[in-house]
């Protein structure tokens, strides 16, 4: 009885769920006959966005590139019911046209006393005759009309000997300079000829430190790999510097220094004293970076050795023998020296022994390597060059452009910047420039306009650079040309020119200053600056205090330049951050003519700083280590005499490591 009430509930239970069935579906017909027609009268977008529906694979499936993902913003999920909104889009920020690359600077020379002299009206007679010079040759650049309007000739090549050879004699009447048209490449090698000369009275104190009239017995030579055609006005980059000092180096033994040099900065040296180097330290293509030979330079021990040597070779021994070799170079004696270019860095071998291997630095190419140059206490018998590049892309400066949208400056905007950077730079420095478009001045906070730089370029003394350089500015949109010729003592003119724009044109509530060779983390400089009140005018670099002025040599400053014992507090030129107040000042002081000019742009700065500081509200001076005058430290926030090469690594290093690192020279 219970088993037939049982099977009577499944049997009821089954029906109802069928029932339940049958109605959903009815229901659902329902509803999508309902969709359909809607679905044609609004198009297929509407059915789906997430990437499930038919609309969104109707799509062919393509990859953005780099740049477009940069440029776009993350889309909005679409609402179930379309809201009507007259306008959805963000107002619109209103941009500011700049016309002209032309800076708005004007300098009066019409109160300039060309008789008097004052320690300070030197600069402004040659700014005066400066500005009426490069007034001239604005003129001629808005009057030129080039046929041809590309900047880079692409396709233009050099062709160069595939080896050279010089005697010694003709070498000395080339200034002791070997010109390598195209530079080196993988396998290149160079082989001199030469007699190191017999040691001389030194009595230069730079060498050794000397009482009057002691002097050092001094032989010593230099062969440098130069980049001659890296930019025209300046010493040209030493590649490699490698400096046997037969007698006379500190130590009191015979070594080889090797080393690189870029814009008077350099690198680390890598000393070779005898000892050979350590079997944990890296090598060059498999070679140790220093052999040994004998330290005391034992000449009658040295042919000893040889003899044992030869000797066990013809008895047969199976035993090793070392044998000590002496210092490759000896006074007076002939000695034949390859230079080979490697996969990993140049090697030196004399008398066909190796002797040497030198890593390749970040910032340096073997296609840099377009001169050798021997000098100091040799005799050069002859150089040889073969396994040469027989092309290379045009050496024109501007070569180092590449003319794309996208590195071309933001648009500035009608409203203030939070930060304005004025970079100074030469009217040839393009490979520079172009460096830093590539680089820091991708940031973020520059791309989006929150913080503005521009470089500040005068005119060459060349047409044709000038006329590149108009070009380069136009494209780009970067670039300020002060309108005067460049010269270094004129360089605090740019500072006013940065100063100028970066209160009337940027509207920025603080102007740093920057060199066209230093890296600069944008974000840093900015945090640092927003440590300071904002009402306080700030002052914040590596800043100098009771710095005496240099009275010799290159750099020397004389009583009627500057009659005072110490500068005031000064920031190093490389990176250094001015409120806008003081930049105001500046320019204010500068348009009454009552602004103190100095040939050197940094101390110029300090005294205005100092100035402003006793007239108006108080400064607040900030001191970091961390902008670097000497190259790049740990965490840095601006890295000096970076070359175009590191800049372009410590940049790549700082988006693949989200910090900080310095591409040093080994």
């Amino acid at each position: 009885m219970k088993r037939a009430k049982f099977d009577l509930f499944m049997s009821l239970s089954r029906q109802r769920s069928l029932q339940v069935l049958i109605l959903f579906g009815i229901l659902y017909v329902f509803l999508v006959g309902l969709e359909v027609p809607f679905v044609f009268r609004n198009g297929f977008s509407l059915v789906s966005q997430d990437g499930f529906g038919t609309g969104q694979f109707s799509k062919s499936f393509v990859l953005d590139s780099e740049e477009e993902l940069e440029e776009k913003e993350a889309p909005n999920r679409p609402l179930d019911v379309p809201l009507m909104v007259p306008n959805q889009s963000k107002p619109e920020r209103k941009i500011r046209e700049i016309k002209s690359p032309l800076s708005s600077l004007v300098f009066d020379g019409s109160y300039v006393n060309m008789t008097s002299n004052d320690g300070f009206s030197g600069i402004l007679k040659s700014a005066k005759e400066a500005f009426e010079v490069g007034k001239k040759f604005w003129k001629e650049l808005e009057l030129y009309k080039k046929e041809v309007g590309s900047i880079v000739e692409s396709n233009k090549t050099e062709e160069c000997p595939h080896s050279i050879s010089i005697s010694g004699s003709e070498f000395l009447g080339k200034g002791r300079m070997m010109v390598l048209p195209c530079g080196l490449t993988l396998g290149s090698h160079i082989t001199v000829v030469g007699r190191p000369k017999r040691a001389h009275q030194e009595h230069d104190p730079k060498i050794s430190l000397l009482r009057e009239g002691q002097f050092l017995m001094v032989s010593q030579f230099m062969m440098e790999l130069q980049g001659l055609k890296t930019v025209d006005g300046e010493d040209p980059p030493r590649i490699l510097h490698f400096n046997p000092r037969l007698s006379g180096d500190w130590s009191g033994k015979p070594m080889i220094e090797q080393n690189t040099c870029y814009r008077m900065q350099w690198g680390t040296a890598q000393r070779c004293d005898g000892w050979r180097s350590r079997d944990d330290e890296e090598t060059v293509d498999g070679q140790v970076k220093c052999e040994n030979w004998i330290r005391d330079n034992d000449t009658n021990h040295s042919e000893q050795s040889k003899a044992s040597w030869w000797l066990n070779r013809l008895v047969g021994r199976k035993k090793k023998v070392d044998f000590d070799w002496p210092f490759p170079f000896s006074e007076d004696r002939l000695f034949v020296l390859t230079l080979s270019a490697g996969f990993e860095g140049y090697h030196v071998n004399v008398d066909g022994r190796h002797v040497t291997s030198f890593p390749y630095r970040i910032g340096f190419a073997l296609e840099d390597a377009t001169g050798l140059s021997l000098n100091g206490d040799i005799d050069v018998d002859s150089v040889f060059a073969a396994s040469l590049p027989t092309s290379h892309p045009s050496f024109a400066p501007q070569r180092h452009l590449d003319m794309s949208n996208r590195w071309k400056a933001p648009p500035l905007l009608d409203q203030p910047v939070d930060l304005f950077i004025g970079i100074l730079s030469a009217g040839n420095h393009f490979a520079e420039r172009m460096a830093i478009r590539r680089s820091w001045l991708q940031h973020q906070l520059i791309k989006s306009s929150n913080v503005v730089a521009r470089f500040f370029v005068a005119l060459h003394a060349r047409k044709d650079i000038n006329v590149e350089l108009k070009k380069e500015a136009e494209f780009f949109g970067d670039i300020v040309i002060v309108p005067f010729m460049d010269n270094y003592d004129l360089v605090v003119l740019k500072t006013v020119a940065i100063c100028e724009y970066g209160v009337h044109v940027a509207f920025a509530k603080n102007i740093m200053k920057c060199d066209d060779d230093t890296f600069v983390r944008v974000d840093a400089v900015i945090n640092e600056i927003n440590k300071i009140p904002e009402n306080r005018s700030l002052y914040v670099g590596n800043i100098n205090y009771y710095h005496k002025p240099l009275r010799n040599g290159k750099w020397a400053v004389t009583y009627e330049e500057w009659p005072e014992e110490d500068y005031p507090p000064y920031a190093n030129g490389p990176g250094y951050i001015i409120s806008s107040a003081i930049a105001n000042f500046i320019v204010s002081e500068f348009n009454k003519h009552k602004l103190k000019l100095f040939k050197m742009e940094d101390v110029s700065m300090g005294m205005w700083v100092e100035k402003f500081n006793s007239s108006s509200r108080p400064v607040q001076y900030v001191h970091s280590l961390k902008f670097s005058q000497s190259g790049c430290v740990d965490d840095y926030y601006t890295a000096h005499y970076q070359s175009p090469r590191q800049m372009i690594c410590m940049w790549n290093k700082l988006q693949q490591l989200g910090r900080p690192q310095c591409c040093n020279m080994r």
